[in-house]
């Protein structure tokens, strides 16, 4: 509002400037054509010096009511007296006949005198006007100046008001939105009392608590899709123990009154063990499918990996073998249930990835605070690690490695994204193999589990010579 009055005050000044500037420019015609009579004589330059005495005097007595207030108010009222007196003068001088007369010779010196008078006033005026304008001008400059330096800070207290409302809270939001990108859903807390991001807070919190719903679902949804690759393994595994059971039952029932006791003790005893036998592999299934609270326990890793391998036998891998180098005094601290599905997925991903004939190797060892080989810096798996890479405590390291096709550079970034995944939708690759559809939750899942178990897991892929994860777990609490 300032500005704009100031502005304005500028406007009304430099018109007025204009109207001075006019009144000088007409001044210095009154006295062009006044040298020019009395020069030549001609009636047109008399005509023409009177036609500027009465524009000079019009100017003036149109302004007269603005000038009342100016600092050049006296000079104005001295030159419109002259202006007055020099035009009676050229009147008269005009009327005098005789020529070269010492009384016209007196008329043109008063003349020349009251035109210096006028042209002299003139120009004060507008060198006054000049230097009044400068002066307002810096002024107004230096409240510009003042009003910008006091804009500045306010609108510097303006923002830092702003900050604690509203930027503050948006970055409060924008660190717990990177949090949940890590897989961190944890419900968002914004101290705000502004309506719009406690509504935001409120939406975002609703949308966490659907978002980890869908999750949970998601999450049983790939539990089940390894369930069905357990089913056709038990399936398989359970046809031995009934094929047994149903032969030793034919022989029984055949041979029962001329067999002696022994033998159908031999054969009852059989079908106790085949039964047995199945007992135990339903209830592996079972113990994987229940959905059961985070429980660490001791585990034997050989006999784990055993009872996974036997649950995968069932499909169809032709030309795939795989081999296990466990040494059986390795223990594991760790949930049976969850890390069964870790291990089920990551072999499932090797026999995937070989076209055809091809090995799958699973290696583990452990490795105490002075062994010096960290398998997360080894330059293999450097920069590939995720998790908590326990360089300062005791860890059982478990190597899985197949002869697949391996894994292009630039999906390795990815392969732990949630619903990423390389599998197409029921067509061959690149190499030739047939690969189901794939969910993109398998290498996502397997990563939370050992994150859950205070784990990490690193990987290392060449295409077309195969791919290695390495898991790396506490030996123990």
């Amino acid at each position: 509002m300032f500005t704009f009055f100031s502005f304005r005050l500028i406007e009304k000044k430099i018109l007025f400037g204009e109207v001075v500037s006019e009144l000088f420019d007409t001044t210095l015609e009154i006295r062009r054509f006044e040298k020019n009579y009395f020069l030549y004589e001609q009636e047109s330059d008399f005509h023409k010096n009177i036609e500027y005495i009465k524009k000079a005097q019009g100017i003036l007595d149109s302004n007269a009511e603005k000038y009342k207030t100016l600092e050049i108010y006296p000079q104005l009222k001295t030159m419109t007296e002259d202006l007055q007196r020099y035009r009676e003068l050229m009147e008269q001088f005009a009327a005098l006949r005789a020529k070269n007369s010492v009384e016209k010779q007196q008329q043109e010196e008063n003349i020349r005198e009251t035109g210096k008078n006028i042209v002299t006033v003139a120009e004060n005026v507008s060198k006054i006007e000049i230097r009044i304008i400068k002066s307002f001008l810096n002024k107004t400059m230096m409240h510009l100046t003042l009003a910008i330096i006091l804009l500045s800070i306010g609108g510097i207290a303006v923002g830092q008001i702003l900050s604690r409302m509203i930027v503050k809270p948006l970055k409060s939001l924008e660190e717990k939105m990177r949090h949940i990108a890590e897989g961190k859903l944890e419900k968002v807390v914004i101290d705000s009392k502004d309506k719009e991001i406690v509504s935001l807070t409120t939406a975002f919190n609703k949308m966490l608590k659907e978002l980890d719903l869908k999750q949970k679902h998601l999450v049983q949804s790939e539990k089940l899709a390894s369930l069905g690759t357990l089913l056709s393994g038990v399936a398989h595994e359970l046809n031995n123990p009934l094929s047994n059971i149903s032969t030793s039952c034919q022989i029984l029932i055949e041979d029962f009154d001329d067999a002696d006791v022994e033998h159908k003790q031999e054969l009852l005893s059989q079908i106790d063990q085949q039964t047995e036998r199945a007992r135990n592999i339903v209830r592996a299934l079972l113990e994987f499918s229940r959905c059961s609270e985070f429980k660490k326990e001791p585990l034997q890793l050989n006999s784990l990996l055993q009872e996974t391998i036997r649950f995968i036998r069932g499909e169809k891998y032709s030309g795939v073998q795989i081999n296990l180098y466990i040494p059986d005094e390795v223990i594991i601290l760790a949930d049976k249930q969850r890390l069964q599905q870790v291990l089920l997925n990551l072999i499932k991903n090797g026999i995937d990835s070989i076209p055809g004939e091809g090995t799958v190797s699973i290696r583990a060892r452990e490795r105490l605070l002075i062994d010096k080989n960290e398998p997360c810096d080894d330059k293999r798996f450097r920069g590939k690690c995720t998790g908590e890479c326990l360089l300062e405590k005791d860890t059982v390291d478990i190597e899985i490695e197949d002869t697949g096709i391996g894994i292009p550079p630039e999906v390795l970034p990815k392969i732990f994204d949630p619903f990423f995944t390389t599998k197409d939708t029921g067509k061959s690759s690149d190499r030739g193999l047939f690969v189901g559809k794939g969910s993109g939750l398998g290498l996502y899942i397997v990563e939370e589990i050992i994150k859950e178990h205070g784990g990490c897991i690193a990987f290392d892929s060449t295409v077309g010579k195969g791919t290695c994860f390495l898991i790396r777990l506490p030996l123990r609490e």
